[in-house]
């Protein structure tokens, strides 16, 4: 509880008046209070209570995300059906594919994308993820290696400090664009490159998390595997050998995972 506290006077004193612009930078931006929230050593209630009467627009838009708690709680308690079944009908026969080494590639932080990497291992290392990418390497789960949601809840459970089940499966079902949300499935396929171009765009995330990557040229930095054979030996990353080349080719796989959800939910 002594820590939480410190935690939270640490984040109220300052940091969140910034959180509206900087909470999708991958680098920092967030409050790391999720563990605390998660295990009951700070309460959501009081911590709302604070940030309102902090005030300004940035307590407002960590307010508006505090909210996804309540919210997610709800969900699970109405339907708690949900643990273990998508949301909407019409995506419980989603086809989704069965293979062990792209899982296992994606656990490890080993699909020759660096922000999905960055993110699988900063998760590994530390119990936690920066939200941005957790969403990008959920995407990448369902959208990119259409693998089961489910398989990504689990690991996430397995080994997030900050897991807690109805936060986690709303998640998870909202990245799956199975869940209660009813943005269409399209909207949610994040590319990896873009994103990490986007929120990551001085490289400091990544070459943190992914330190093969660390002498990479900026501009080759999201895509590493463009790089010819002189600027990865003058780089000291050889792909294939020192990172993976990219377990998929993503805008192939965008295609498929279109096709995938549509037939399930014309068939419904």
């Amino acid at each position: 509880g002594t820590a939480a506290g410190a935690a939270v006077d640490t984040w109220l004193d300052g940091p969140i008046d910034r959180y509206g612009d900087r909470h999708d930078d991958l680098s920092g931006g967030t409050s790391g209070l999720s563990p605390h929230l998660r295990w009951g050593c700070i309460s959501a209630r009081e911590l709302e209570q604070r940030a309102m009467d902090r005030g300004g627009e940035g307590a407002a838009a960590f307010v508006r995300q505090l909210a996804w708690r309540d919210f997610y709680a709800h969900v699970l308690l109405h339907f708690p059906a949900n643990a273990r079944l998508e949301f909407q009908p019409r995506y419980r026969d989603l086809e989704w594919a069965d293979d062990a080494e792209l899982l296992a590639a994606w656990t490890a932080g080993r699909t020759g994308y660096p922000l999905v990497d960055a993110g699988m291992r900063q998760l590994a290392a530390t119990g936690w993820m920066h939200n941005r990418a957790r969403m990008v390497v959920g995407s990448f789960l369902t959208k990119d290696l259409h693998l089961d949601w489910r398989a990504g809840e689990a690991w996430f459970a397995r080994m997030l400090l900050d897991g807690e089940p109805a936060q986690n499966n709303g998640n998870w079902q909202w990245i799956a664009s199975t869940g209660v949300d009813p943005a269409p499935y399209f909207r949610r396929m994040f590319n990896p490159v873009l994103q990490q171009q986007k929120f990551d765009a001085d490289g400091v995330y990544v070459r943190r998390w992914v330190p093969e990557l660390r002498d990479v040229p900026g501009k080759r930095l999201a895509e590493p595997w463009t790089m010819s054979t002189e600027e990865q030996a003058a780089a000291g990353c050889v792909i294939g050998e020192d990172y993976p080349q990219p377990v998929v080719d993503h805008a192939q796989e965008r295609q498929v995972a279109m096709e995938r959800y549509r037939a399930a939910a014309g068939a419904a």
